[in-house]
């Protein structure tokens, strides 16, 4: 495996695979404990989750879990394309409020680890995606949050004009750090 941390955070990392081929194909260590902590990253994940869009435009997010969950997210392509987002909302962080995407495709085989205190959420870049989600912690429903896919503070630039969305996400309010945010900065 490959560990390349994103260009504005050092701690959420893109891992691509290092396969090794031969006339049938290839094979690859996804996840590896001693690399993974070498990396800083975490050596085993609690749960697993699958997300499937039928259509190109979809956008879902973006979500993350408040404190004390520590919920870090390994999430790989496996049909489809998306467009990847981190957003770090982490107080404290001289990065807060700032983004960075990534696209994982099933043909790349790309990873995006985002450490706790990022949000995250993608938009679909063709029909029929799926992507596989690895947390390092339980979702807890009373934890969950989201800030709105289109809201000024971030700017996000999002390929696909007029996405599909659920009215949970289309509806978080403008995001307001004074009272979003209160919680122990992430170590």
């Amino acid at each position: 495996m490959k560990f390349t941390p994103f260009k504005l955070f050092r701690d959420a990392v893109i891992v691509d695979l290092d396969p090794i081929r031969d006339q049938r194909g290839f094979f690859a260590r996804s996840v590896d404990a001693e690399a993974f902590r070498a990396q800083g990253l975490p050596e085993s994940f609690v749960q697993s989750s699958v997300s499937f869009s039928e259509r190109r435009g979809t956008l879902r997010g973006l979500h993350f879990q408040r404190p004390p969950s520590r919920e870090g997210k390994l999430i790989r392509c496996t049909s489809g394309a998306a467009y990847d987002v981190a957003l770090d909302l982490r107080p404290g962080s001289p990065t807060l409020g700032r983004w960075e995407a990534v696209e994982i495709t099933a043909d790349n085989r790309r990873a995006v680890y985002l450490p706790p205190g990022f949000a995250h959420g993608f938009q679909t870049l063709a029909d029929g995606t799926e992507l596989l989600y690895q947390m390092s912690d339980v979702f807890a429903p009373a934890l969950a949050a989201g800030v709105r896919w289109n809201d000024p503070a971030f700017a996000i630039d999002w390929p696909i004009p007029a996405p599909i969305l659920s009215e949970k996400d289309a509806a978080y309010p403008d995001f307001r750090p004074e009272t979003q945010l209160r919680w122990p900065a992430y170590s």
